[in-house]
This record gives structure tokens, sequence and C-alpha cells, in this order.
């Protein structure tokens, strides 16, 4: 039996967990979310937990057993408390600013690179940090990696886009002579 797919998903107050043939919906204070479950995995709703079941020991069941339980537990708590990851600008002269619903990067290259803000997703910018919040945890940390990948961290000066926690590994530079 899969450790994590056994337990229980508690349902806070304040929070609706519906489920309709294979869609289940979870409706909390921040918003609404919904997936499709798949076949080989039993989903129950009772008043305070959601339980989910797997019906053979076949390795696909098994693993598709922890992964339902574990995305219906990210969308509780994204309705509830939502996601956020911040990244880091570091560079003289990079920069970000808003501009309606859009993100323009300064990163020491001939052009701004402009990046629309997908829906579902809203970004604050403060200094050199961009905070990205949302309560879909997979289109937060995609957005998150598709700003970081318009100007990843080197490892000589440190000098890009780089999350909040992340540490770089630095690298010496030439000898000189």
């Amino acid at each position: 039996m899969s450790r994590i797919g056994k337990l229980p998903v508690a349902i806070p107050s304040g929070v609706q967990v519906s489920l309709q043939e294979s869609r289940l919906e979870v409706t909390g204070p921040k918003g609404k979310q919904a997936m499709t479950v798949h076949g080989d995995v039993k989903v129950e709703v009772d008043g305070e937990a959601v339980r989910v079941s797997r019906s053979s020991d076949d390795g696909v069941q098994r693993s598709l057993h922890g992964l339902t339980r574990t995305l219906i537990a990210n969308m509780i708590i994204g309705v509830t408390q939502g996601y956020e990851r911040v990244l880091e600008i570091n560079g003289v002269g990079y920069r970000a600013q808003l501009q309606g619903r859009e993100l323009q990067l300064f990163l020491g290259l001939a052009h701004p690179v402009n990046y629309p803000i997908p829906d579902g997703i809203e970004i604050e910018v403060a200094g050199n940090r961009v905070v990205v919040r949302g309560i879909d945890k997979k289109l937060v940390g995609e957005t998150a990696a598709k700003i970081r990948s318009f100007r990843p961290p080197e490892p000589y000066n440190a000098k890009g886009v780089k999350y909040l926690e992340e540490t770089i590994r630095r690298k010496a530079g030439k000898a000189t002579a």
C-alpha cells in the first residue's frame, strides 16, 4: 500500500469538494480548481476527508494512487492558502517592471523581454524580487521557471534570475599571469 496514497486528505472548513463521475472540483476562499480522476483510481468524498484507493497492485495503479492523493491535497492547499515562488534578479542594470498584464524584464539583452502573465497568476515586483502567486501549484512553478529561463544565473558573477532559496555554486575566473 502506498504510504502517501493511503492517508486521507482533510477538508478544512470553508472548502467544498464535489465529485461527479470522474471530475473532482474543489472550491475555497481563493478560488476553484478541478481535475479529472483516472479510471484506475477510486476517490471517495465524505464530510471531512477525501480518501483515495486502488483496485490492484499494478505498478501503474500504485503510481497513480499516490499521485492522485497528492494532487488533491495540492488543490485543497491552493484554494485555502495559495502558492508563491520568489525570484531574485541580480546584475547591474537588471530589473523587472509590470505593464498591465505583462512582465517586462531588462536582463542585459539588446531588448527587454516581455512576458505575458498567464491567467490565474499574480505577479508582484518589489525592488529586485519578483513574487509569483496563484492557486495552482503547477502553474506557479511553470511560470517561475519560465521567468528564470530568460537569464539563468551564471556561476562566475552570479548574474541572472534565480529562486530566492537557490544557492549559486561560484567558479573561479581565469588565473592572471
